[in-house]
């Protein structure tokens, strides 16, 4: 199966009917041969006639127009039972979960319901009485949980994308061990009414996919406040661009990086490491016991009691129709009181005040997606410790209300995949996207276990927001800078580095900290080009970043060496009167550079 900015093309070029794409899709199923992936798959009569329906109706601007998706039995798909992977739980749902409305919407195909392990309380893939999906790089191993059957979907190339759930890492480690992008947007992004809730205030739609390209339509055409679920809410989303030149990624110190022993594992962390400084990163190490103990609070602490509010009917009623580790998991000790309850939300909360602190100034934190892979007789022989382990770089992430990325690193001779999670604050979801495609372009991998090979770099560009305004930055705003957090909170996007046309002048104003510029248009004769970066905002975004600039600067129209002309900071001409002029400098980074190596 292509990927699905392929498909899409082909569709709306008519290189291919959407009829053509639905029966290549379940043939590649059959040839596959796995049936535990699906839970429940539709006839394929039946989609075949959808599939009729839709090309004739034509695109309409529809942004998935014909594209079949897989979506985790957890979601509610009206007209097909949900399970949740416990046949004595089953129910048919009336109307389809928003996400699946929204899907549908954009005109995407939904083929079926996919395996996952129960109550999808689980990060391996192997919990389910409906058997467990194979992994699609290596039969012998873990195919990754609890959303496995969706993941085996994509990397099989039965579907190009597929939806998960994530609450302690399901949208991610089966993206790593099966060489996939696993997109966990931040929460309340995408809604999650009609979700059989895991616990309810973690959890998150996710979306599988073969890039990050694909993995951002869904994401696209899904996000958004829903009146209907009391956890969504408004997070923006911006578009994914370019990589800024300058950023910092934060690392694991070498003493907590945990493979578990491997050293392929190690050696592909390393390389990933590399990548990133080729792509110009500064790379941080950083201790994370902060973020160690979160993950452990989250089966330790109270919030497992979430996932047996979920199940409390089934369990007083029929035990047995329980997978016994799922009831040990959930019931197998006393569940927390309100006390201890509360403590550990005071912790949690304490936590995250700390981990903001550390990460202060980082674009983005990267970890392996797991510490290594985890065979079928390993989960057999330890379910509770082979579990844990694979959850070792997922379980904090939502605890801390932060977005993260998936995305391969490499493959190795004997079958085993190894991958990156990126992880940021809610809100930067276009951030980790921009900088997850950069590194998978260089990863240079095929896709999932399709042997097709990645597009060609730049072939499939990640699109800009057509409302979106273009700002300039000339000084504490610019990547890697004090105040460039500013920019990236309200969902901004880097476009290019350029400069101004040669007739600006630059100067230090007094004042700070941070240490602030003015940037001054001048006859031709009199002024220089001034090194700056240009930016992308929603147009709320930049309605409230002009409203918090203060005096003496604004916002005026910079003419660019590129021909463009852009809105961006000046200064009043008053202001330079107790300035120094650092025109000489070409820009204020330079500048800034100067003066650190002075002191």
């Amino acid at each position: 199966m292509p990927t699905l900015t392929s498909l899409l093309a082909d569709h709306l070029g008519g290189a291919t009917t959407i009829p053509q794409t639905i029966a290549a899709a379940y043939a590649r199923h059959r040839a596959h041969g796995d049936a535990a992936i699906f839970i429940t798959l539709r006839p394929e009569t039946e989609v075949l006639a959808e599939a009729e329906a839709l090309q004739a109706e034509g695109p309409k601007d529809r942004r998935l127009w014909g594209i079949p998706v897989a979506v985790k039995d957890n979601i509610d798909v009206a007209g097909m039972p949900t399970t949740a992977a416990c046949p004595a739980f089953a129910y048919q749902p009336t109307q389809d979960a928003s996400v699946v409305a929204r899907l549908r919407a954009a005109g995407a195909i939904i083929i079926g319901k996919t395996n996952l392990d129960q109550f999808a309380t689980g990060l391996n893939g192997t919990r389910s009485p409906y058997g467990v999906p194979r992994n699609t790089l290596r039969a012998d191993l873990v195919p990754g949980g609890s959303s496995s059957g969706s993941a085996s979907a994509v990397a099989a190339g039965i579907v190009p994308v597929s939806l998960g759930t994530d609450t302690a890492g399901s949208g991610r480690v089966p993206a790593g061990l099966q060489n996939l992008v696993g997109l966990k947007p931040s929460l309340g992004l995408v809604p999650t009414a009609g979700v059989v809730p895991a616990c309810r205030t973690l959890d998150c739609i996710s979306v599988f996919a073969l890039t990050v390209e694909d993995a951002w339509a869904v994401l696209e055409v899904t996000a958004g406040p829903d009146a209907t679920d009391a956890f969504s809410r408004p997070v923006p989303l911006g578009q994914p661009g370019a990589v800024p030149p300058f950023l910092r990624i934060a690392v694991p110190r070498p003493e907590d990086l945990d493979v578990a022993g491997d050293a392929a594992a190690a050696a592909s962390f390393a390389l990933a490491i590399e990548r990133a400084q080729a792509i110009g990163a500064e790379i941080v190490p950083l201790d994370m016991a902060l973020l160690y103990e979160t993950a452990r609070l989250l089966y330790d602490g109270p919030w497992v009691a979430e996932r047996y509010l979920a199940i409390q009917d089934l369990l007083a009623r029929d035990p047995d129709a329980i997978l016994p580790v799922i009831r040990q998991v959930i019931a197998g000790k006393p569940l927390p009181d309100a006390a201890a309850t509360f403590a550990a939300r005071y912790r949690v909360a304490e936590l995250a005040l700390a981990a903001k602190a550390a990460l202060k100034g980082i674009d983005a934190l990267m970890v392996p997606t797991a510490p290594r892979p985890v065979t079928l007789a390993e989960m057999a022989r330890d379910p509770i410790g082979m579990n844990s382990l694979l959850g070792r770089y997922t379980n904090f992430v939502n605890l801390l209300d932060m977005c993260a990325l998936a995305i391969p690193v490499s493959l190795a001779a004997d079958g085993t995949a190894a991958g990156i999670t990126l992880i940021a604050p809610s809100g930067h979801d276009a951030v980790l996207a921009g900088l997850g495609q950069a590194l998978h372009v260089a990863a240079g991998l095929p896709l999932g276990a399709t042997g097709l090979p990645y597009p060609a770099p730049g072939a499939l560009p990640l699109r800009a927001a057509p409302d979106a305004i273009e700002i300039a930055v000339v000084g504490a705003h610019l990547s890697g800078m004090p105040l460039n957090g500013e920019l990236t909170r309200l969902g901004a996007t880097f476009l290019r580095a350029t400069t101004t046309t040669p007739d600006y002048r630059l100067f230090a104003l007094p004042g700070g900290p941070p240490a602030r510029p003015g940037l001054l248009r001048v006859a031709e004769s009199a002024g220089a080009a001034i090194a700056l970066e240009v930016w992308s905002l929603p147009p709320d975004g930049f309605g409230r970043f002009v409203a918090g600039i203060p005096s003496p600067l604004g916002i005026g129209t910079l003419a660019l060496a590129d021909g463009t002309k852009v809105k961006g900071f000046l200064c009043e001409a008053v202001a330079i009167e107790a300035a120094r002029d650092v025109t000489e400098f070409g820009g204020w980074r330079a500048y800034v550079a100067a003066r650190a190596r002075v002191a």
